[in-house]
């Protein structure tokens, strides 16, 4: 029995190998592009969201603000309003699902390492988790994470964090 699934560790072994090598050549060139730097000095944000962002965004000055960016993504509430009731439902999901869930993960990133830090992003996410189920969480995060990334990529300059 071991010796027929022998084969198979040997191949999961390469890949392993493989797939470390993609992450460490996407980690160099995301250090070595300007826009990806400065996009990985927010919180949730890493090399692969970083390079991602760049590849599929290009040029950000196309949408009118960062809202249209979230709205972009798919991370925004539907809205079903009638009579100038404004009803805000679940996130769209109408946007690129890649970068979506690559934001989510980061927020869960964030959500998960809040104790140790505290930014402004933090505490209000510390502030959400008293009311609001994590996933909830997660995804307004991811929303949040999205407006400060058009941020960043328009004016060019590095994500700092204010004194909470």
């Amino acid at each position: 029995m071991a010796g027929a699934l022998l084969p198979l560790v040997t191949q999961l072994e390469h890949l392993d190998v493989e797939i470390k090598e993609a992450d460490a050549a996407i980690a160099r060139l995301a250090k070595a592009d300007p826009v990806a730097n400065a996009l990985m000095s927010i919180p949730g944000i890493g090399p692969v969201t970083a390079s991602a962002l760049v590849a599929s965004v290009g040029d950000p000055s196309g949408f009118s603000g960062p809202r249209q960016f979230a709205a972009f993504l798919g991370l925004v509430p539907r809205q079903n309003s009638s009579g100038g009731k404004p009803r805000l439902g679940r996130i769209s999901k109408m946007g690129n699902a890649y970068l979506r869930k690559l934001l989510v993960v980061g927020a869960h990133a964030v959500l998960f390492h809040r104790a140790r830090h505290a930014d402004p992003l933090r505490c209000w996410a510390q502030k959400l988790m008293e009311t609001k189920p994590f996933k909830l969480v997660a995804v307004a995060i991811a929303n949040k994470l999205a407006r400060i990334a058009y941020a960043v990529m328009t004016t060019g300059t590095s994500y700092r964090a204010a004194k909470a």
